[in-house]
């Protein structure tokens, strides 16, 4: 929030909801509701009043009641869009004492991000979303989605910039992502803490070998997957885009390789509990991914358990990740990472998997 330079004593009022470049899940195709919440100080009498403001007309003040220790926290329907401007004021007597302004907030739609590498900053070249309405979250504040992405691993590209444009687009909204995605690692890393399974895998910061010889999750990347859900609240994003499988498909030390079968178990598992946890039945999307370099291009037995998952009813199909290859690596196509035409080439697979999903959903309500 940005507000005013005031001397000691004199009256005060600040946003702490929302903040620059939110953007709120719309709950129809229509609307959706934006949090106005914030504080008051030294204002004895005073009216709060807030409103959005949109770039075609002015919206009308509303006053809100502010509790004995001088908070406020509403709700306000406003039409899919953005970007909104959330202006609060303290008026006394037909004079404004002080007031405090929030430039860019949308209602669009809203994407957890999550998996491995190509699911976070790993690209070769950073991307840069074109449309100026696509915003990313970082567990504090929102932010331009310009990489790399806060939240997530890595200092390079992703495929959320392009991605952004496309569905901005195409459904006229700010689009918002939730970048939590960790490179190399393991599906066996993101369980939840204490679930076991037989053979480690590449990397064991996240991992526990047991007495019994069996290892155990420390629960750590789940943790950050169900932080990240019950901070956004039911319905509070569209769904959850899953983009990995590359650590645990054909490992170099074949008893760090994840059986098909264990990746369908633990991965759902994954989704299963997370919903639990986060108290509604969020949709996954899960990529078809398993790639590594020329020559070693696919696990037949990963992406059997990736395809599973949607047949089940599960999951809903992402893209199959494993087809961009060539140009489309890095390092010119020696490399597991995407190129910069491979990172926006990525993100049109991902909008062609959402986007007709999300006109069902929208055509629903």
């Amino acid at each position: 929030a940005i507000a005013p330079l005031l001397l000691e004593g004199a009256p005060e009022i600040t946003l702490t909801s929302p903040t620059d470049y939110v953007v709120s899940q719309r709950q129809t195709r229509y609307e959706g509701r934006v949090r106005i919440a914030g504080s008051v100080k030294d204002a004895p009498g005073a009216q709060v009043e807030v409103r959005l403001v949109g770039s075609k007309r002015k919206g009308e003040w509303r006053p809100v009641e502010a509790a004995a220790q001088g908070a406020f926290d509403i709700f306000v329907t406003k039409p899919s869009g953005g970007w909104y401007r959330c202006e609060a004021r303290l008026t006394q007597g037909g004079k404004t004492l002080a007031e405090s302004v929030v430039a860019h907030v949308g209602v669009g739609e809203v994407f957890l991000v999550a998996g491995q590498s190509n699911s976070a900053n790993h690209g070769e070249e950073k991307q840069k979303a074109k449309s100026g309405m696509v915003s990313s979250f970082d567990s504090l504040n929102w932010h331009p989605a310009d990489d790399p992405q806060r939240g997530a691993s890595g200092t390079g590209g992703s495929f959320m910039p392009p991605l952004g444009d496309i569905l901005a687009e195409k459904f006229g909204v700010p689009i918002g992502f939730i970048p939590i995605g960790i490179g190399a690692t393991s599906v066996r890393e993101w369980l939840p803490a204490g679930v076991t399974f037989p053979s480690p895998p590449t990397i064991l910061s996240r991992v526990t070998k047991r007495p019994d010889g069996s290892w155990e999750s420390n629960g750590g990347a789940y943790g950050t997957l169900v932080s990240r859900l019950k901070q956004f609240g039911p319905r509070g994003f569209r769904a959850v885009l899953w983009h990995q499988g590359e650590s645990d498909a054909n490992q170099k030390d074949p008893n760090r390789t994840l059986p098909g079968s264990l990746y369908q178990d633990h991965l759902g598992r994954i989704i299963r509990d997370s919903r639990v946890a986060a108290g509604w039945e969020a949709p996954w999307f899960v990529a078809q991914v398993s790639y590594h370099v020329p020559g070693d291009e696919a696990s037949e037995d990963i992406r059997a358990a990736q395809a599973a998952l949607w047949k089940s009813g599960l999951a809903l199909a992402g893209p199959d990740s494993d087809a961009l290859k060539g140009g489309l690596c890095a390092r010119g196509g020696k490399g597991v990472h995407f190129s910069g035409p491979g990172l926006r080439e990525h993100a049109a697979r991902w909008a062609e998997r959402i986007t007709p999903w999300l006109e069902q959903q929208l055509d629903q309500k």
